[in-house]
């Protein structure tokens, strides 16, 4: 299975991540920022679900960062190009 076939099983099985993606990514928004990391937010996804929250824990592949990113620009055209993105590269 390809990152990219994992990664949508993953959004699939977890709607939180990326409504937590969206949060925190309009907060940095809303604090002046123009660009900015995706993969900064996917670690503060992390602490909020491994630190500040209790219950179920997931781990969230690093890689998956590349495509929250995609995702959120194009439900979100007014910031494109918020994060920076590169070609993807498949990796097994």
């Amino acid at each position: 299975m390809s990152i990219e076939e994992r990664f949508w099983a993953f959004h699939e099985s977890n709607p939180k991540v990326y409504q937590l993606f969206d949060r925190f990514t309009k907060q940095v928004i809303s604090r002046g920022h123009t660009r900015f990391s995706s993969d900064a937010i996917l670690h503060r996804i992390r602490w909020e679900t491994n630190v500040e929250t209790h219950g179920d824990k997931f781990k969230i592949n690093d890689h998956y960062s590349a495509y929250y990113a995609r995702m959120w620009m194009d439900l979100n055209p007014d910031h494109d190009g918020f994060f920076a993105t590169r070609e993807l590269r498949e990796a097994a």
